[in-house]
């Protein structure tokens, strides 16, 4: 006697947002992204088909970035001094999109600037087709500063600002309506602060279509499954019908798994640890497909082998049977 299988139908479903824009469209990327469109569960694709598969995007800098891994310096060697071609080389990895993340001092330590943020911006679109998202230092103010002349520099280009957050929202979301962009809105892993967030964004004016949720996350034995937790429950929550989290997520294990204990030192450790190289891809391709699985839609990676291995991860899970 054949066993039916119970399946779920939800009453709700998650937004679509399209990144990038054509010659066509107005801007000059040679491809655009769409995520988004859920309707169950991660993969549960015997439920619902996937509409939109999760994309990688690669992280770089606008100034070399001292402060991060040797191992991740010595993969990308020369081009992380130079931001345009930085970005070719992580179109060669075979990223969805770039993530160019701004720092808030330049190479001799002085305050990062409008211009100088606008010249980077500016040089890795004209080295890559790719679509782009422009992340700013992480503190209110100077993000504000830094991301208010790219926004009106990029206008057509249809990126994403970020970091949008409770603090200065207003300044971001207003400069992504006058200029055509999407924002990046990034809350403390709460399912509340997250649609709390939403809604003041959506007040504004700007559509739920160009919105991306970043609800953060821990790596890999550093609060991850908290951060899981929270994202299965937002998108149980988009699917059973609510508005204020029906939005594709982004997350970025590239900040969280390559400042472990674990990624960073390479020496003094129990020999049981094993490879330094391999025990630190290892934990940003784990704690990535870990959060795939649990709803990611765009998943920030700065190693190319990392964006191998979980592009390979995500192929078998897009995989019907």
């Amino acid at each position: 006697m054949p066993v039916e299988i119970p399946l779920d139908k939800w009453p709700g479903a998650v937004q679509t947002c399209t990144i990038g824009a054509t010659a066509s469209e107005g801007g000059t990327r040679s491809s655009k992204i769409t995520v988004g469109g859920h309707k169950t569960m991660p993969f549960l694709h015997f439920e619902s088909p996937t509409p939109h598969r999760p994309m990688i995007a690669v992280q770089i800098r606008d100034y070399y970035p001292t402060e991060w891994s040797p191992i991740l310096l010595q993969t990308w060697g020369e081009n992380a001094q130079d931001p345009a071609r930085w970005a070719k080389a992580a179109e060669a990895t075979g990223a969805d999109l770039i993530v160019l993340s701004l720092s808030l001092a330049d190479r001799q330590g002085n305050p990062n600037t409008p211009q100088a943020a606008v010249n980077s911006v500016k040089a890795v679109i004209n080295a890559t087709g790719l679509p782009l998202i422009v992340l700013g230092p992480g503190q209110p103010d100077m993000d504000n500063n830094l991301l208010v002349p790219i926004a009106e520099a990029t206008k057509g280009e249809c990126i994403v600002l970020g970091i949008c957050e409770e603090k200065n929202y207003r300044t971001i979301v207003a400069t992504a309506l006058a200029n055509g962009h999407l924002v990046s809105a990034r809350t403390a892993m709460d399912v509340n602060l997250a649609k709390q967030l939403n809604i003041l964004i959506r007040d504004m004016g700007l559509p739920m279509d160009r919105i991306l949720m970043d609800p953060t996350t821990g790596a890999l034995g550093y609060g991850m499954e908290y951060g899981y937790s929270v994202m299965e429950r937002l998108r149980l929550a988009a699917l059973q019908g609510d508005k204020m989290v029906q939005l594709p997520m982004i997350v970025t294990p590239s900040d969280e798994a390559w400042k472990t204990k674990e990624a960073k030192v390479g020496e003094g450790v129990p020999a049981a640890w094993g490879s330094w190289k391999e025990r630190a891809i290892n934990w940003e391709v784990v704690t990535a497909v870990t959060l795939v699985e649990s709803g990611a839609d765009i998943i920030v990676l700065r190693h190319p082998d990392s964006v191998r291995r979980v592009r390979a991860a995500i192929d078998e899970l897009m995989t019907t049977v």
